[in-house]
């Protein structure tokens, strides 16, 4: 017998959220983990917000959102606010009732100084990257690095001279410099000051980009740190030895592998100095290479064969960010705002890893 389409509408409708998620759902670990990591930054929410007032959006909520908009590859907070009003999973996670009416968008604008100034984003990393090293699936010893670029949220034809003003150029902005000589030392973004014209490699074009910076450990590939600087090619080594001074300090002696962008005298002397021994990748000397820093007491031995090898599970990171969290160009001006987006980004990778790994049959 057909069924028929009910053309009246329930008016009332018994759920339980908590029934309508399966119980071998990933998100379920997930939350648990984010949940456990939020708990523990009870207080720093507490001095964010004044005793007194009308009650904001839970930070919580803010957070767990954020997580949810790289995982699900959501482009924007305005999307993820209205995809929020219907979609019972996200209800579920942000521990949100089915009648409760979704908080609008401007929430995340309003609360972001807040919480760039308590550095929550970094917090927040930091302990999901706890949890994975209690449940020992991270290596304390050997780890990666590398760095890669994401556009900025600037045109190229905000790139304009220092010395311009605002009426030098017509209403489609300095739309003509073709034929024209650009650099950083003369010329600015007008959208994003912080932004830097470079490419990654030749043949590849210019843009306006900031330079991220992911230390990973060699184990499992869980994200350790990650920071976020100006597009320009000296960075790499100077943000990796900030992230491995960042390192709690022990008495082994760790390695860290890394590619041939860090092969400089300057990262390798800073790795030494910290009981870092540097498995960089080496230049070879020949005609207009200066050579290695990197000597063969290090490449013979069979750890650093281990680390070339393993170092390049890094790109699949920076893969994941850059197509499922869609980082592959940043949402905010500046690199405060970028650098909170990464650390937000980078811990919905580690609790992804940590959901497989919890998940995946022994």
């Amino acid at each position: 017998m057909r069924g028929q389409q009910p053309k009246q509408a329930s008016m009332l409708c018994l759920i339980n959220l908590e029934e309508q998620i399966p119980a071998d759902h990933p998100l379920r670990e997930i939350k648990k983990v984010a949940d456990q990591a939020l708990k523990r930054m009870s207080r720093t929410f507490d001095r964010m917000y004044p005793a007194t007032g009308r009650p904001s959006v839970p930070p919580e909520r803010l957070l767990k959102g954020m997580v949810l908009m790289a995982l699900y590859s959501i482009p924007s907070e305005v999307r993820f606010c209205e995809q929020l009003g219907y979609n019972m999973l996200f209800k579920w996670f942000l521990d949100m009732d089915m009648t409760e009416t979704p908080f609008d968008h401007c929430a995340f604008s309003d609360n972001r100084a807040r919480l760039l100034e308590h550095d929550v984003a970094r917090k927040f990393f930091k302990h999901v990257f706890d949890e994975a090293q209690r449940r020992n699936l991270t290596s304390k010893d050997h780890f990666s690095v590398d760095g890669t670029l994401v556009d900025a949220w600037a045109s190229m034809k905000s790139f304009r001279p220092k010395d311009e003003n605002d009426d030098d150029h017509d209403s489609n902005g300095y739309a003509d410099f073709k034929g024209s000589k650009r650099s950083n030392e003369t010329h600015e973004s007008k959208t994003d000051p912080e932004a830097k014209l470079m490419r990654k490699g030749f043949g590849k074009e210019a843009k306006l980009s900031f330079g991220v910076h992911a230390l990973t450990e060699n184990r499992n590939g869980f994200l350790a740190d990650m920071e976020v600087t100006d597009a320009n090619g000296r960075n790499e080594p100077i943000a990796a030895l900030r992230m491995l001074r960042r390192l709690p300090r022990r008495s082994k002696r760790r390695t860290a592998g890394a590619d041939k962008g860090y092969d400089c005298r300057s990262f390798v002397a800073g790795c030494r100095k910290m009981g870092v021994t540097p498995h960089v990748a080496q230049i070879e000397k020949g005609k207009g290479q200066r050579g290695s820093a990197i000597n063969r007491v290090t490449t013979r031995h069979p750890g650093y064969a281990a680390s070339q090898k393993t170092r390049k599970r890094i790109e699949q990171v920076f893969g994941w960010l850059k197509t499922t969290a869609c980082f592959r160009k940043t949402r905010y001006i500046g690199i405060a705002k970028t650098q909170f987006f990464a650390l937000m980004t980078g811990a919905a990778y580690n609790l992804v890893r940590l959901a497989r790994l919890a998940l995946a049959p022994a």
